[in-house]
């Protein structure tokens, strides 16, 4: 299965059944509004307006919300709406709404081939509210289903005492260790969120042999100065307004206002306004800058080979993470990149008049 495009798609829950200490949406003024969303279209619209079709192809569509992502009484049915549509979906999850999961283990088992949970594993949480056991029980009937799912914990220092009991819960109910990814101080300057030295925390979690967590430490701190395609190859959305992104930032448009009209499709080129990629784990290895080709593929930042020989994605979603954006899409020729940067130009322009 070839993927055209990656749709990260934003859900505005931010509602949430836990309270982390390292979470960093209330690090972000504005964000901690415990609010709920308000559909702009029903998930048969949702679905018309991110068709296929309209996207260029099937897509990868990354699906989360600030709070828990699965709070939304509408979620099970925009799944299986974008599921029709030929996507592979990534639901990002606590694991432990089972009336959610009930839900959408109802749909089409063809349909369940191509989603996958990545199941953030919120240990301490989960084991303060006594929950280990809900959460477990969700991930193993994902797997019963037809479902791909990955385990990842953000790693904070306060888990320290705990790795190897951490180690343990995993491969007594997954049967293998879980990925590793890491967390973020935006208040200082997106420094890692840990009192360890660089050394330090790299000698703590990669024990976890985690490709996903050695991958985001490869790349930390490193400004992306090469021409990206993030807006080509990729846009974020907010799935209840329509709000569409080039990254996670950027030039913005509303593709719910006419789900007829083309989306506009402008890379970001040399123009990103974070200071790192922060989600180069995902972004950087489908091969959003192709001039940083990477040997490494989705499916080995979330896949896993178990004690038993099963792997944690199916045949499916695996062969869909397998691939590079460069195998479905072209890069621009000098003409285009200059076409680009004056709309881009533009489009910047009129955005800084408006305000």
């Amino acid at each position: 299965m070839e993927i055209k495009r990656l749709i990260n798609c934003f859900v505005p829950v931010s509602v949430c059944n836990f309270e982390c200490s390292y979470c960093y949406i209330p690090q972000i003024t504005g964000r901690k509004k415990n609010a709920m969303p308000e559909w702009k279209l029903s998930p048969p619209e949702i679905a018309k307006a991110l068709s296929a079709q309209r996207l260029g192809g099937q897509c990868f569509m990354n699906i989360c919300g600030d709070g828990e992502t699965l709070i939304p009484k509408e979620m099970p049915s925009i799944i299986e709406e974008l599921l029709k549509e030929g996507h592979v979906l990534e639901i990002v999850t606590n694991g432990t709404l089972t009336e959610r999961f009930e839900e959408i283990f109802k749909i089409d088992k063809v349909l369940l081939e191509r989603l996958e949970f990545k199941f953030s594993y919120h240990y301490a949480m989960l084991k303060r509210k006594n929950m280990l056991d809900v959460f477990w029980n969700n991930v193993n009937n994902a797997k019963k289903f037809g479902c791909s799912f990955t385990i990842e914990l953000t790693p904070h220092d306060e888990l320290i005492p705990l790795i190897e009991e951490i180690k343990q819960d995993c491969l007594k109910n997954v049967g293998a260790l879980c990925h590793i990814t890491t967390a973020f101080n935006y208040a200082d300057n997106w420094n890692l969120l840990t009192s360890l030295s660089k050394e330090e925390y790299c000698k703590v979690w990669g024990q976890f042999d985690s490709p996903m967590f050695d991958f985001k430490m490869s790349v930390l701190g490193e400004k992306r100065t090469e021409y990206c395609y993030a807006g080509e190859y990729l846009i974020s959305v907010n799935i209840a307004s329509g709000y569409a992104t080039q990254c996670y930032a950027g030039i913005g448009q509303n593709i719910f206002d006419n789900i007829e009209k083309p989306i506009k499709w402008l890379a970001v080129g040399k123009h990103c306004e974070y200071p790192l990629c922060f989600n180069a784990h995902a972004l950087m290895v489908f091969g959003a800058i192709p001039e940083l080709a990477t040997d490494i593929y989705y499916d080995d930042i979330r896949n896993r080979k178990c004690k038993d020989g099963t792997e944690w994605l199916s045949q499916t979603v695996k062969d869909a993470f397998h691939s590079k954006f460069i195998e479905t899409n072209k890069r621009y020729s000098i003409s285009k990149k200059i076409v680009n940067e004056l709309m881009v130009t533009c489009e910047k322009i009129k955005r800084k008049l408006s305000r």
